[in-house]
């Protein structure tokens, strides 16, 4: 019975790495021991913290800020392609060139 709970989760770190957020697992584990990410708005710093489906991530990254819902939690770190299938991409539009800004006049 226990076993079956291990498969709808899986260990914050784990995910940011299996999703390709950075590129060891090692790096994902210090940038949530940082205090970089915000796991449905609450600031967590443990990287054993268990995400499931459905779980929105804030990840501050170096020079932006990514929002992620999960919608996978992988088996594995695979190409590229299989680690955009795990999250939902909400992150807001970067900041800069305004797309259809009114013209003073």
């Amino acid at each position: 019975m226990g076993q079956a709970g291990s498969q709808d989760r899986l260990r914050i770190d784990k995910w940011l790495w299996h999703a390709r957020v950075v590129k060891t697992r090692s790096l994902a584990a210090k940038l949530v021991a940082d205090g970089h990410v915000r796991l449905n708005g609450n600031r967590t710093d443990t990287p054993a913290k268990q995400v499931k489906a459905g779980d929105v991530l804030t990840i501050a990254l170096e020079r932006t800020v990514r929002v992620y819902r999960v919608v996978g939690l992988g088996e594995r770190r695979g190409p590229a392609t299989e680690a955009q299938t795990l999250y939902e991409d909400l992150s807001p539009e970067p900041p800069g060139r305004p797309q259809a800004a009114p013209e003073a006049g």
